[in-house]
């Protein structure tokens, strides 16, 4: 068995030089077999709690950065013209709650017809993945949130994110939701959903940002 300090070495080497998270498998991989994976992590969040570098898990991988509270230091402050219309943050929440959801069902739960343009910035931007076919007349594509989504929203899993009621009375949740909801897994099919045809892909418009009314 490798001793845990050494591993605790290894595993905070890896996640300094990575370009990107790692799970604790990725971990696991680049390590001597046997090494505890889990408990260097564990050692070394709390070794990290407080500092200015801690170590995070953004959705169920691991990764080092700033302390919340220094985000201050490394703020840019600029004109950013470029943002998510007010139809897009709406439609990217109801994806993240309703997932696997369709266009027509998006359109259901906001009351109002979605331009094609509200996907196609949430898809090019990564925050929104198409995940299959409904088992229904004309298999509409579904879709759902990606691991991107997690980590601009600093999210371990989609677990985290805030509970039904509160989205229920903003009305991004339907009213007849079943007692027993639960956040959806955005990386498991379900049961009325096929994966994608072999050649499914988006396609983008190319102005898809800006005050967007609906």
């Amino acid at each position: 068995m490798s001793d845990l300090a050494d591993t605790e070495r290894e595993v905070e080497a890896l996640l300094f030089a990575a370009a990107g998270p790692l799970s604790g498998a990725d971990l696991a991989k680049r390590l001597p077999q046997g090494a505890d994976v889990s408990a260097a992590i564990a050692s070394l969040k709390a070794r990290y709690q407080g500092r200015g570098v801690e170590l995070v898990a953004v959705a169920e991988r691991w990764r080092f950065q700033t302390a919340g509270d220094l985000a201050w230091l490394m703020t840019d402050e600029r004109e950013e013209p470029r943002r998510l219309s007010r139809a897009a943050q709406e439609t990217l929440a109801i994806i993240a709650y309703h997932q696997p959801v369709t266009r027509a069902e998006i359109e259901a739960v906001r009351g109002v017809q979605a331009s094609k343009g509200t996907l196609d910035v949430l898809l090019e931007l990564g925050l929104v993945r198409m995940r299959g076919r409904r088992r229904t007349p004309g298999r509409p594509i579904t879709y759902g949130t990606t691991d991107a989504f997690l980590a601009h929203y600093g999210l371990a899993s989609i677990g985290d994110l805030p509970g039904a009621p509160e989205m229920r009375a903003a009305g991004l949740l339907s009213l007849d939701l079943p007692s027993d909801f639960a956040v959806p897994d955005p990386n498991a099919l379900a049961a009325d959903e096929d994966p994608l045809d072999e050649g499914d892909a988006p396609e983008f418009h190319i102005d898809f940002l800006g005050e967007e009314t609906t």
